[in-house]
């Protein structure tokens, strides 16, 4: 691979602990999600970290392949719902990706998912880890 860009973050003391990008610009505590038996609260979790930044990828990846196909899709958001559970080996995640594009068909939105889930890295790099579910609003 010919390498375009690496993003540089850190993590300190876990899923309690704080997350910060080597440029200062992402500064977040991290705080344990009730679900997962920790307080909650104000501070962000590593499953939405991974939320913003799959459905911030996904939606590039729509655009280049509309734009491919020649399409004029309007306004696009995608939203991305990371779930974590247990699985038979310890803990897993899924993820939901919805797309919202008002000015299309579903059936058309369905198939720029369908086709940007092939060339989206975040989707290459899950590819047969866990279960991805792509849906039109």
């Amino acid at each position: 691979m010919e390498v375009l860009y690496t993003a540089h973050a850190s993590a300190t003391a876990g899923r309690d602990g704080s997350v910060r990008s080597d440029d200062g610009i992402l500064d977040f505590a991290l705080v344990v999600p009730k679900g997962l038996g920790g307080p909650g609260g104000s501070g962000t979790n590593p499953e939405q970290l991974f939320a913003c930044g799959y459905a911030a990828c996904f939606g590039g990846a729509l655009k280049l392949v509309a734009g491919m196909q020649k399409i004029a899709t309007g306004p696009v958001t995608i939203s991305a719902d990371v779930s974590i559970g247990k699985d038979a080996s310890g803990y897993g995640l899924a993820v939901k990706l919805t797309g919202h594009m008002p000015e299309l068909s579903s059936e058309q939105a369905m198939a720029l998912m369908q086709a940007a889930h092939q060339v989206c890295p975040y989707s290459k790099a899950t590819r047969g880890n866990i279960e991805v579910e792509l849906a039109v609003a």
